[in-house]
């Protein structure tokens, strides 16, 4: 098996700026004016922009592809809560913590996302294959 194991855990931060938030809307067309427009946000329950759902997928996907557990895994599934709005400009925390070591290189990710106060805005768990089912595996060669 791999240097993986349940309860491992990895702590990182990003800061979800109007850039971030101005990209994914021209990448995935979701240009929603609670996100986009300060005047019609401030008509809003939230009274200011807040940053898109998938924003926080797309990090998260980067932290488990690039991060934990790295580069080679496979990210299949995604449950998710939200809580709590992310506010343009916000410092958020990732908090991921192996759950469980599947069969097959799999693994159960548990993650939850806080804002600068310590309130969890999203929760989830992610089923991943870990790095090292991807590798081939070294054979011996054949004699003839």
């Amino acid at each position: 098996m791999s240097e993986f194991k349940e309860n491992m855990r990895y702590i990182t931060e990003a800061v979800i700026d109007q850039a971030m938030v101005q990209s994914y809307a021209e990448l995935v067309g979701d240009k929603n004016p609670l996100h986009l427009d300060k005047e019609f946000a401030a008509r809003t329950k939230f009274r200011k922009p807040i940053a898109h759902g998938g924003i926080l997928f797309g990090l998260i996907s980067r932290i488990l592809g690039m991060e934990f557990p790295g580069q080679g895994t496979v990210y299949l599934s995604q449950q998710i809560n939200f809580q709590r709005p992310v506010y343009i400009g916000e410092k958020v925390t990732f908090d991921l913590r192996i759950s469980e070591i599947l069969p097959k290189d799999g693994a159960q990710i548990n993650i939850q996302v806080m804002n600068e106060t310590g309130e969890a805005v999203a929760d989830g768990t992610a089923s991943i294959k870990l790095p090292n089912w991807c590798l081939l595996q070294k054979q011996e060669p054949e004699l003839t």
